[in-house]
């Protein structure tokens, strides 16, 4: 299995790209759709991204915030205490890494910048994760 996919991806420069979805309304997320790039804009209004309740360890994504000061809040939702994060800021602060602590949330405002991204992983029983953002404070947990 792992000599076919290297056969058909050896070589390849052209032609390869990221699956990359527009996001502006509520969503869950499923294990299928690892590798994606989401671009969020909440330019309609708040809302949540879910993540899967199931871990599949290597399921992965990515989340960049696509507008500049969003309009209303974007929380990435884990549905229970199981995320452990590790950011910086542009003053490279980590004030909202999580420091051991697992949270639920991790709650893009509406002082983000376009740019600002996190990635997230499931890794054992956990999602991981790590945030840029460049702006003090513009990405929270709870």
């Amino acid at each position: 299995m792992r000599s076919a996919f290297l056969e058909q991806n050896s070589g390849v420069t052209a032609g390869v790209k990221k699956k990359v979805e527009n996001v502006t309304v509520a969503r869950t997320l499923t294990n299928d759709e690892s590798g994606k790039v989401f671009m969020l804009d909440s330019a309609g209004g708040a809302y949540s991204v879910t993540l899967p309740t199931a871990l599949e360890d290597g399921v992965y994504w990515k989340f960049v915030v696509s507008e500049e000061t969003p309009t209303g809040a974007i929380t990435i939702a884990a549905g229970s205490a199981i995320v452990s994060m590790v950011m910086k800021d542009a003053g490279g602060n980590a004030s909202n890494s999580t420091a051991g602590t697992q949270v639920s949330n991790i709650v893009i405002g509406t002082s983000a910048q376009k740019g600002d991204y996190i990635n997230i992983m499931a890794a054992g029983d956990e999602w991981v994760a790590e945030c840029l953002s460049s702006i003090d404070d513009a990405v929270t947990t709870s």
